[in-house]
């Protein structure tokens, strides 16, 4: 618009002398809708950023707010992508390849927080009673990502014991280097693989409530293997990022250590991560009429044996003809009659 000079320079319609029409018409919205894409190249004066350098990092991994983000802003800025896509100034349509909601912190009671309420809970008076790994492992423990929950002072006691818990570990002599512990190392590995999953669809209360299953129980046992001391660290670093580095540093005895931020993410055995039993589905034609805990790698026909002696099975198999048996292991059975 300031480069259209004629429209810009104009007379005031009301006492005649020299005005200038504004420019700054747009809403906030609108610069919000497309400034990430200025960020891939912010110095470029002949475009708002180079078409290689567009294609190479976009589009954006995870577009995550609250819901007047994902209905407002998400419509405004789909909507100029797809304007400057058809412009052909953006390689793609859609700028985002996941979009979620996070739910609301709620005072207690489930009521909105607000300073007129007097509900407010100032995060700095969490943090210096509880410190602030308490408090981020609160956030993501109360429930579901995209849920909103109201705010318990009670339930932080529970992170904050789990915390202290994983101290004492630490600090008890149990971790040891030449310890041997099948039943710790089994249970490790479950919980890596669970965790790993859970961080990926955003289920951060189940994965905290996995590793407070294995603080437990490392807290129960004489010795807890250094791999499986230093992949739980690993796990609780993302979690609780002040303890997790305070000692995986202790654990480096005297020597010089990498952040455990700067580490890969631990890959579990699969071996040890697997279950010993499975859960079995018995189906009759598909429909569900029981299921069966069996070894896990139980045969079809060791399978088939087990749920044919089933009682609810066998009243519905009577007198009938058994023409296929469609077998998953550790899956499901199923009975086509």
């Amino acid at each position: 618009m300031k480069s259209a000079k004629g429209w810009l320079k104009s007379k005031c319609p009301r006492c005649g002398k020299s005005a200038e029409r504004e420019t700054d018409v747009m809403p906030n919205w609108a610069g919000s809708s497309w400034y990430f894409l200025r960020y891939i190249d912010p110095k470029n004066k002949k475009a708002f950023a180079d078409p290689k350098k567009l294609k190479y990092w976009m589009n954006v991994d995870w577009y995550n707010g609250g819901m007047e983000h994902v209905t407002l802003h998400l419509l405004y800025s789909r909507f100029w992508n797809q304007f400057l896509s058809d412009l052909g100034l953006v390689p793609y349509s859609e700028p985002y390849t996941k979009r979620t909601a996070h739910g609301m912190i709620l005072g207690e009671g489930g009521i909105k927080m607000s300073k007129s309420r007097g509900n407010v809970i100032n995060p700095d008076d969490v943090v210096r009673a509880y410190g602030a790994d308490t408090l981020r492992l609160y956030e993501m423990f109360m429930g579901p990502f995209d849920q909103s929950i109201a705010w318990d002072p009670r339930s932080i006691e529970g992170l904050f014991r789990f915390l202290n818990r994983v101290w004492f570990v630490s600090q008890s002599g149990k971790v040891s280097i030449g310890g041997k512990n099948d039943e710790i190392a089994k249970l490790t590995e479950k919980t890596l693989k669970k965790v790993s999953a859970d961080i990926e669809k955003m289920s951060f209360n189940t994965a905290i409530s996995s590793m407070m299953i294995l603080s437990n129980e490392m807290q129960k046992a004489e010795k807890v293997p250094e791999k499986s001391w230093r992949k739980f660290l690993l796990m609780l670093a993302p979690f609780a990022p002040f303890i997790a580095e305070e000692l995986w540093q202790q654990i480096s005895g005297g020597k010089k250590m990498s952040s455990v931020h700067l580490e890969k993410w631990p890959q579990w055995d699969e071996k040890l991560a697997k279950d010993d039993n499975a859960k079995v589905v018995v189906q009759i034609n598909g429909k569900l009429r029981a299921e069966l805990l069996l070894p896990s790698g139980t045969s079809a026909k060791d399978a088939e044996k087990e749920a044919r002696g089933m009682e609810n099975v066998a009243k519905f198999l009577e007198g009938q003809s058994v023409r296929k048996v469609i077998y998953v292991p550790d899956r499901l059975i199923n009975f086509v009659i």
